[in-house]
């Protein structure tokens, strides 16, 4: 488990920390912040990355666990720019259309475990594997589940 190792790993991933990222933070600065907690986090993690799991579910849930404890922090929420301002370009990014603008502005006005659950699913990633990352029975993803994308539904017919 080398140094060249990981950043191999995080350079094919590193779009799970924009994205998440992007969700979670309310400017570049915060953004900024956010994704150098991230890898700093990811970096002490590195040696005790069993690899029993992907490296992407790994980098998910270090991603989570660190944004959720810095937004723990009282802070003012003021939502000023995108997250293109601070990301390089990732490969194969797709170009957001319309839809998936206002799909992502819906999802940030969701708690946050709601936003983590939802993004965690629309990722690809099974109930069993939320309710593991998020310590929740896998009954309770499939209710929340239901209930965020009826939220979404809501909010995005308004």
């Amino acid at each position: 488990m080398s140094e060249t190792e990981f950043l191999e790993q995080v350079r094919l991933n590193q779009g799970i920390i924009y994205k998440l990222v992007g969700l979670y933070a309310n400017d570049t600065e915060e953004k900024k912040d956010l994704y150098q907690e991230i890898m700093l986090q990811a970096w002490k993690g590195w040696p005790s990355f069993r690899q029993e799991a992907k490296f992407s579910t790994w980098l998910y849930r270090i991603c989570l666990n660190t944004i959720l404890t810095q937004k723990r922090k009282p802070q003012p929420v003021t939502y000023k720019d995108s997250l293109e301002d601070v990301s390089p370009i990732v490969q194969n990014k797709v170009v957001e259309n319309e839809d998936a603008v206002r799909l992502k502005r819906a999802i940030r006005q969701l708690p946050e475990t709601d936003r983590a659950i939802i993004s965690m699913n629309i990722d690809g990633y099974e109930n069993s594997e939320v309710a593991a990352m998020l310590g929740i029975s896998n009954n309770h993803v499939a209710v929340k589940l239901h209930r965020i994308k009826q939220q979404l539904g809501n909010l995005l017919t308004a």
